[in-house]
């Protein structure tokens, strides 16, 4: 099936997927269970809220399907669909009365994260959402370690902004050990990133 976005360019399922959940890659190393990052956190965020801690949910992303093939009566195979407008971010929710809006992304580079993760849309939202008083941040996974860390979202703002002055087109590794928050991976939930939150 092929997805468009809004201005005609066809999506690529390794482009975004890898950068911004995993994709569909399947890790079977027992420290991940085989799961993707949207997968870890979906288990999370169901934890919290079966337990009254917080709800979060990812977005759905709107979709206009615009050719369906119906091989036969009982079955329907769209064909080709286009995402209807830019997505923001990948979750928002509610926790203790705030508003909470974050964004997950992945990479397999072992010494930095590239901003080209990361779209000019989705830095305005976040920027808008700390205007407004919510907490806003990042959820970003180096895989080849199996590393997660919470940065905020004022700091990659400011990486963003350094990058828009000429800058490096990447945080390093080094600077989400110092601005971020390491996130050690547990069993449930699976990536605790509320407890971060707690200290901020």
């Amino acid at each position: 099936m092929d997805f468009n976005y809004p201005n005609g360019k066809r999506y690529t399922p390794n482009e975004i997927g890898t950068a911004r959940t995993g994709g569909n890659r399947k890790n079977s190393s027992y420290s991940n269970r085989g799961m993707t990052l949207e997968d870890d956190l979906n288990e999370t965020n169901e934890f919290y809220r079966e337990r009254k801690i917080a709800v979060i949910h990812k977005k759905p992303t709107p979709v206009q399907i615009v050719q369906v093939d119906y091989p036969n009566r009982s079955a329907a195979v769209i064909k080709e669909a286009y995402f209807k407008l830019a997505s923001t971010t990948d979750y928002n929710g509610v926790y203790k009365g705030k508003y909470i809006d974050f964004e997950a992304k992945e990479t397999q580079n072992p010494t930095s994260f590239p901003l080209k993760n990361f779209h000019q849309h989705q830095i305005q939202h976040m920027e808008e959402v700390l205007n407004q008083g919510g907490i806003c941040f990042v959820i970003l996974r180096f895989s080849r370690f199996e590393q997660v860390y919470l940065l905020e979202a004022k700091h990659l703002l400011s990486f963003w902004e350094r990058m828009a002055n000429g800058g490096r087109k990447s945080i390093t590794k080094e600077e989400i050990e110092q601005t971020g928050h390491h996130i050690p991976l547990g069993y449930q939930p699976r990536i605790d990133y509320i407890k971060i939150i707690d200290r901020f």
